[in-house]
């Protein structure tokens, strides 16, 4: 039986789907008691894009045993694929009750809860995820991400400088951190965020104009300059480059009028 387990898993794990439902089938044709292999076979049918016979596969499992957090978690993304939200939501709540300390369960129910725009739910789900995994940093991305939805930025900064201490080699990360430090005006903050997004990905193209906006809008002509002139080698909309040659002739006579001076 473990090599006939172990070969319908390389099936599934070499995308031959319809080999690896048919391994699967014959282990539940002599077990038919064993909730991991109903999973698998929800995986296997829903990867074959029979939702219903997946659906009806995972709700085998949870049946013999409801305290499989993956089964809750792969059945609920079966249900939001569907635009099945409320019973997603209904799903992963029962998940979290049966589940409560299963940082996985949680976590996906307070994403369908952001999907939902329920973020007062999605804020208490996702302070229990911290409560239980105080450093965890997907919970706090998810955290910052809701409190600057709702334009709490100081507490949306604090969520992403967690994840910053986990990962400083994410453009993205500290991308979003300086979209919060600018939307609390704190312009200088904002910009050291810009700067190391582009130290980690140069080809941040993103990051170049933000920079030079901010550069610009506190009078540092000649780096606003120079970051809008890396912006326009990034192959951006020829509208677009309009609109920077116009700032950069604004830029200029700027300049011109504070030598003057």
């Amino acid at each position: 039986m473990d090599d006939r387990v172990k070969q319908a898993l390389d099936f599934f794990k070499n995308g031959k789907y319809k080999e690896a439902l048919e391994s699967f089938s014959e282990i539940e044709a002599y077990d038919k008691t064993n909730p991991h292999v109903y999973n698998n076979i929800g995986l296997c049918y829903a990867k074959l894009g029979e939702d219903k016979k997946a659906e009806e596969n995972y709700k085998k499992a949870l049946f013999i045993n409801a305290n499989l957090p993956q089964t809750y978690i792969n059945l609920a993304d079966l249900f939001y694929k569907e635009n099945r939200i409320a019973e997603a939501l209904q799903l992963l709540q029962d998940g979290a009750s049966v589940l409560p300390e299963n940082v996985g369960v949680l976590h996906y129910l307070a994403r369908i809860y952001i999907e939902d725009k329920r973020y007062t739910e999605a804020i208490d789900v996702l302070d229990k995820i911290l409560d239980l995994s105080p450093k965890n940093p997907d919970a706090h991305w998810d955290l910052g991400m809701v409190y600057f939805e709702l334009g709490d930025w100081n507490s949306a900064i604090s969520n992403f400088e967690e994840v910053l201490e986990k990962f400083d080699n994410s453009e993205l990360a500290y991308f979003q951190t300086a979209l919060a430090y600018e939307a609390n005006d704190e312009i200088d903050k904002a910009i050291s965020n810009y700067l190391k997004a582009l130290a980690v990905n140069d080809k941040f193209f993103h990051a170049y104009k933000k920079a030079a906006t901010l550069f610009m809008a506190r009078g540092d002509f000649d780096d606003a300059e120079e970051y809008f002139k890396e912006y326009l080698n990034f192959d951006i909309p020829d509208e677009e480059k309009q609109n920077i040659d116009k700032i950069l002739a604004t830029i200029k006579s700027k300049k011109e009028k504070q030598q003057k001076l």
